[in-house]
This record gives structure tokens, sequence and C-alpha cells, in this order.
């Protein structure tokens, strides 16, 4: 299968295309326009907020599938320029859907936990109803209605607390501040499911060419609290002497208003027999040892 990656430099989409390459075609597009280090076929410079540049590159690879990672997930960014939230993750992907529409491709599209309010006593499956309340919830809740207008062959997987091995994330920044010894200071009253880069890669690969469109819930299993994710990190690093404190939300002020509980059933796997994501804490365990092998 020929397979367009769109943000295909970052954390997620260079796990995508690791996952990918070895039984499809891949071409990697990225608004850095440097995507050779990555194992594909082909790159491509893509701003997917251009709507014209975004058909011609779409139209040239002519893929069977998009899986389309590209988005502005800095939350608090989201809420400080919500016309750059709305552009990227709105417009971007509506173009991006057009496009696949226009040369008969799927779209499989990367959501988020923040499409809901994190009020309901239990766990958010496929079938519940989204409030968000932040700029990049709702941006991004817009980005799924559009790829759902825009292209009839739509997987729209919906994951949370996302970390990996390239880019900006929770579990590196607190990895990192421990090392130098620093005392944290951690929101222990927000629950959800984090969420290896690497696995969702693999949930990606396996709905690759499947007739299943629709909307996926896809995170390692299991939940924890900001605070247990970062003692565990530590804990895994081995790194002694480091002071984890737990504290509310409203002592770690940020223009966002996040969702309290945001955990996600996989109940669309579920159905399909397929839902196999390992436990939250096994995956940060790998992870954890690639990041302390990488700093020998």
């Amino acid at each position: 299968m020929r397979v367009l990656v769109t943000g295909a430099a970052g954390m997620l989409g260079s796990d995508v295309c690791d996952a990918l390459a070895g039984e499809h075609k891949v071409v990697a597009a990225d608004i850095v326009g440097n995507c050779d280090w990555l194992r594909v076929a082909a790159c491509e410079t893509l701003d997917i907020t251009h709507t014209r540049q975004t058909f011609d590159v779409i139209g040239r690879a002519k893929p069977e599938l998009v899986v389309h990672c590209a988005a502005f997930t800095d939350v608090d960014g989201c809420e400080r320029d919500p016309d750059k939230a709305y552009r990227v993750n709105a417009l971007g992907s509506w173009n991006v859907a057009a496009a696949s529409e226009q040369v008969g491709a799927a779209i499989l599209y990367i959501g988020t936990d923040f499409v809901f309010d994190g009020e309901k006593d239990g766990h958010y499956d496929e079938f519940d109803t989204p409030n968000p309340l932040s700029h990049y919830g709702r941006s991004k809740w817009a980005g799924e209605q559009l790829v759902r207008e825009a292209c009839r062959k739509h997987f729209i997987i919906r994951t949370a607390w996302m970390y990996g091995e390239r880019g900006k994330n929770f579990v590196t920044t607190i990895l990192n501040a421990a090392a130098e010894g620093k005392h944290l200071r951690v929101v222990s009253d927000q629950i959800g499911s984090p969420t290896y880069s690497k696995d969702l890669a693999r949930v990606i690969v396996s709905l690759a060419g499947s007739p299943l469109y629709g909307v996926y819930h896809a995170t390692n299993s299991g939940s924890c609290s900001w605070y247990e994710l970062a003692v565990k990190a530590v804990q895994f690093a081995g790194l002694k002497g480091v002071y984890v404190t737990p504290i509310p939300t409203s002592e770690w002020p940020t223009p966002t208003r996040r969702p309290k509980r945001s955990v996600l059933r996989h109940l669309a796997l579920e159905m399909q027999g397929r839902d196999d994501l390992r436990p939250w804490d096994e995956a940060l365990s790998e992870f954890v040892e690639r990041w302390t092998t990488a700093r020998q």
C-alpha cells in the first residue's frame, strides 16, 4: 500500500513511518521539508494550512491512505493563539481530508481526549458526545468533523497523554528535570492514560487497509495521574534523591482548562477483538530504558 504521512518528522509521525516502512511504500510529508533520515520512499515539504500545496503534494503522491499526524499540539499555545489552533487543526485537516478524497485515499486522523470535558464518572467510549473545554480541544473536534464531511473513507483515532523518543513531551521533561536534581511538583488530580507513540503507531499500521472506517480510541491500557506517571518514570530511571510532590490543579495555573478525568475506553477495538494495547507502566518502562541508554 502507498501511504502518505503528514507531520512525518514529529514524534508520532516518525514512529508511524518506521512502523509502516517494512510492508508499505511511505511518502513522508512535513513542514520542515527534511525527512531524509526516515526510512521512506520519498519526502515532501508540506504546510497543511496551504490549500493548493496540500492538494498538489497529495495529488502527486497518489496515496491509498493518508495518516494525518500534523497538528498544533501545544495545548497552552492553542489557548494563547486560537487563530493558529483552528488554522492548523481545523483548516489544515480539512485540506488534507479533501485532498485525500480527491485521489480516492482513506484518511486516518489523530484525535485527542481533550474533546471531552472530563466530567463523566467512568471511561469515555467512542459513542460519548464530545464537549471540549479549550481551544485545543475545540480545534481538534472541529478537525474531526471536517474530516468526516470531506472524506468518506476516514478513521479517527483519539489518543491521550502521548510521549515518545522524538519531540517535547511530559515524560522526557520530567526525566530531564529529575536528572538535574530538581524538585518536581506535579498535578495529582487529573487522570488519564499515558500512551507510548510506538504503541499507537502499531495500532495505526494495523488499521491500514481495513474497511472498518470510523472512530477509535487507542491508548495504553490502565490509567493514572500526572503525579503517578512522574513517580513511575523517576523510579524506572533509577534516579535517587528526587522529590516528587503531588499538587492540585489549582496550584499549577495555566491558560487552559483541562479535563479532570479523560480515560478512554477502546470500545471499537474491543468489539473487533483487537484491543491488545499493553499496560501504560509496561510501555513506560521500555521508554525509560531507551532514554537511559541514550544518555549513557
